[in-house]
């Protein structure tokens, strides 16, 4: 019987073909399909292998849009207030009940976040937080008594530090990775930066050309939607540690939380010093602009920074201490130009230095307590910078604004003190387990 061959009808060339010689059927192997091209694909960078990871993108968008109301509640109240009322003075002390309201506050929300996880609690605090702001708006709007603005204003002291929730997420997803944590952590303070920068902008636009309350109104929609957004990412929620919590993160941090005392109070009496100076330049409008520089500086020196390898503490604080004279000599010179470069410059160490401190912050506080210890940081920043923007503000008063760049000079160079003391018992703690160990 002749060999004959089949193959069914519209099949591909790669289909096994059947060939039958007497009573033997062969399947033959099927022909070789051609040669596709190779595409070529770019290696992702630190920031592409950083959201690839699943879940990360949605968390970070919830992220910022909830971050972008921290740089505007301030200013939007101040603009609230005043522009009712007609009194700074008044507006000033609410919003500086609610800075000190925050101080004590935040350390207590973010240890039930610890305990609780952040679901179960970062979203009933936003609540009570967007629910203090309404309430704002309204007794602003009605002429209520005074006494009801502090204690509306007060009640938003229950906000999470979002930036502290969003830094515990990455720190749960990134064990056992240091680079793509160090890349994580300057991302989160490149955000932090530009959440201040763009704030108070968008703040000031929506009070000034909306309605006085529209900045205190959006702010608190988008804190609440953010919010929503982000504790809805479940799958990159660090989970409730049922260990026992041993410990204490203020006395772990106690030397650390000196040094964010003291750039704090860089950062305050920075502000104050700026504003002052412009004012008296005849360019108080543009102030908001200029201050931006540093900001802008910080923002793009901190996604640079998480490419690079990290620094210790005290390198990107000496750094910042030599950076912080150049203000100072050009509010000197008179030069409008070479101010606008000195804050740029000076912003672009704030940014290393600040992901460097927060880096040992995650290193130093006990299991189980990280938001907790976060949020300690940060309050030992704000009350810094309510501390450096007073001194500067009575400096000004008294001396004048060239003077008053001293104050963040000197600050400056606490902090470097400051650094230079953790790394002293740093490295005492190291030569203890290294004996210890040899002793073994």
């Amino acid at each position: 019987m002749p060999a004959t061959t089949t193959a069914p009808a519209g099949t591909a060339a790669r289909s096994p073909r059947m060939a039958v010689t007497g009573t033997t059927l062969v399947i033959t192997a099927p022909a070789a399909a051609p040669a596709r091209p190779r595409i070529r694909t770019r290696p992702r960078g630190p920031y592409g292998r950083l959201f690839a990871l699943p879940g990360t993108r949605a968390f970070t968008a919830g992220n910022l849009i909830a971050r972008l109301p921290m740089g505007m509640f301030g200013v939007s109240a101040v603009m609230m207030i005043a522009g009712q009322r007609g009194s700074y003075a008044l507006a000033g002390a609410v919003t500086a009940t609610g800075l000190a309201a925050t101080a004590l506050v935040a350390p207590w929300t973010a240890r039930l976040v610890d305990r609780h996880g952040q679901a179960r609690i970062a979203l009933p605090a936003t609540l009570i937080a967007v629910l203090g702001s309404l309430s704002l708006i309204v007794c602003v709007r009605t002429g209520a008594p005074a006494w009801t603005l502090f204690a509306s204003y007060a009640a938003t002291a229950t906000t999470p530090n979002i930036g502290g929730l969003s830094r515990a997420r990455w720190t749960h997803l990134l064990r056992g990775s240091p680079a793509a944590h160090h890349t994580a952590m300057s991302f989160e303070q490149a955000a932090d930066e530009l959440s201040f920068m763009l704030g108070p902008v968008l703040a000031a636009l929506l009070c000034t050309s909306v309605f006085p309350e529209a900045g205190t109104l959006a702010g608190a929609a988008l804190l609440l939607t953010g919010m929503l957004v982000f504790v809805s990412q479940r799958s990159t929620e660090p989970p409730v540690t049922t260990a026992p919590r041993l410990g204490s993160p203020l006395r772990a941090l106690a030397p650390l939380l000196l040094l964010f005392l003291a750039l704090g109070v860089v950062f305050g009496s920075m502000e104050v010093s700026s504003i002052a100076h412009l004012e008296q330049r005849g360019l108080g409008a543009a102030s908001g602009l200029v201050l931006a520089l540093q900001a802008a500086g910080s923002c793009a020196a901190g996604l640079l920074y998480g490419t690079l390898r990290p620094r210790s503490p005290l390198a990107c604080v000496t750094v910042l201490a030599a950076l912080m004279t150049l203000p100072w000599a050009a509010a000197n010179s008179g030069s409008l130009a070479a101010f606008c470069a000195a804050l740029l410059l000076a912003g672009m160490a704030t940014a290393p230095t600040m992901v460097t401190a927060m880096s040992r912050v995650h290193a130093l506080t006990p299991e189980g307590r990280l938001n907790e210890g976060m949020t300690l940081a940060v309050t030992a920043i704000l009350a810094g910078i309510a501390a450096g923007s007073a001194g500067a503000g009575l400096v000004v008063d008294h001396a004048g604004p060239r003077v008053a760049y001293v104050l963040p000079v000197a600050a400056a160079l606490a902090a470097l003190g400051a650094a230079a003391t953790v790394r002293a018992k740093e490295r005492t703690k190291e030569r203890t387990k290294q004996r210890a160990k040899n002793h073994i």
